[in-house]
């Protein structure tokens, strides 16, 4: 590697919704590891939620402070001593978290349940992709096919991660409609993969009318519903009165839960994948008696999220049609607000003239 200078300018997020930039030497890989040229790193919620707004979390799990970006894609420029599959020119995804290796979740390929304390997160604990450069385990990475672009890549990273393992896990497919509450990034996610993965109809449900119109201009939902008193009722009017076999709420809200599980058929699967907050409802009325299962589904594998990959090569599929803008480093902090702002697709910022 050859870089112009020896420094680079990567974002920091202070914690009052605003966008640092500083400049930091470009790092090298030692043993293990890979020095990635970052082609585009996309923004998440839980950035926003947790650390752009304000930090949430302590001690080991919280914000470090350090370069900001965990759903990072790039192109291999240098490899430390070791390494043993990739060099340079490879494109590569990285999976967000670096595990301990040794620990049962590592083991299953679940870094992000990882509780070792050498567990960091890349752009929480250790440095993130907002940055011309950077450093990552080559065990944490997994090649790009050619036939998917930088951004597709850095959307597995975590948005489509999330909600195609929690569409697995549930099984879903043609015998199923599916209901997603929360058309956010994850939830434009979840409806393009449950589509691709069968699903005979999917219904969308959300506050913001933008994220609604984007999904069903995108073709992932078949009926859009505004989120309010009467979002259930018209959930069951389209679905013969019984509801969906299958649901996700992708926004962590109370009544966004409340109407995934309340809009879910008897004896189907609801899962949970939005962040934070609470929920209350009638165990027995909405739970038990209508004999749903519930699952609770944190990110993904790294085995789960090469397979993601291996399939939209496959399939032909680009997660990058969810990315409504792309920015680049210079203007993070405006990326930063529109993501904020929560009525957008995905935002990506893009660190390369090929990055799209």
């Amino acid at each position: 590697m050859n870089p112009i200078s020896e420094t680079m300018t990567g974002v920091v997020l202070p914690g009052n919704s605003t966008v640092l930039l500083r400049e930091y030497p470009i790092p090298r890989p030692g043993p293990g590891q890979v020095l990635v040229r970052m082609k585009a790193s996309s923004i998440c919620g839980s950035d926003i939620r947790a650390i752009y707004r304000e930090h949430l979390g302590t001690g080991a799990e919280a914000y470090q402070g350090v370069i900001a970006g965990h759903e990072p894609c790039g192109r291999i420029a240098e490899v430390g001593a070791g390494c043993r599959v990739l060099e340079p020119g490879n494109r590569v995804v990285i999976y967000h978290i670096s595990g301990c290796g040794l620990c049962d979740d590592c083991r299953y390929g679940y870094m992000i349940g990882c509780h070792d304390r050498v567990r960091a997160a890349y752009g929480w604990q250790r440095d993130g992709g907002h940055a011309a450069y950077m450093l990552a385990e080559e065990a944490n990475c997994i090649r790009l096919p050619d036939s998917l672009s930088y951004i597709d890549g850095a959307l597995c990273a975590c948005g489509f991660g999330t909600a195609y393992e929690a569409l697995v896990r549930m099984g879903v497919g043609g015998r199923d409609r599916l209901l997603v509450t929360g058309m956010g990034p994850v939830g434009l996610a979840a409806a393009m993969l449950g589509r691709q993965l069968g699903v005979s109809r999917v219904l969308g449900v959300d506050l913001s009318g933008s994220r609604l119109a984007l999904a069903t201009d995108l073709g992932l939902i078949d009926e859009g519903f505004e989120a309010g008193d009467d979002a259930l009722e018209r959930v069951l009017a389209v679905t013969g009165g019984r509801g969906c076999e299958a649901s996700i709420d992708c926004s962590g809200a109370a009544s966004a839960r409340s109407l995934a599980l309340r809009g879910t058929r008897e004896w189907g699967r609801c899962a949970f994948v939005g962040e934070g907050g609470t929920v209350d409802f009638d165990v027995s009325r909405h739970l038990i008696h209508k004999q749903i299962t519930i699952f609770g589904s944190w990110v993904t594998s790294l085995g789960r999220m090469a397979e993601l990959v291996e399939r939209l090569d496959r399939w032909g599929l680009h997660p990058d049609r969810t990315c409504t803008h792309r920015l680049p480093l210079d203007r993070a902090g405006e990326a930063y607000q529109l993501a904020a702002d929560g009525r957008s697709g995905k935002v990506c910022i893009i660190l390369d003239d090929d990055g799209s």
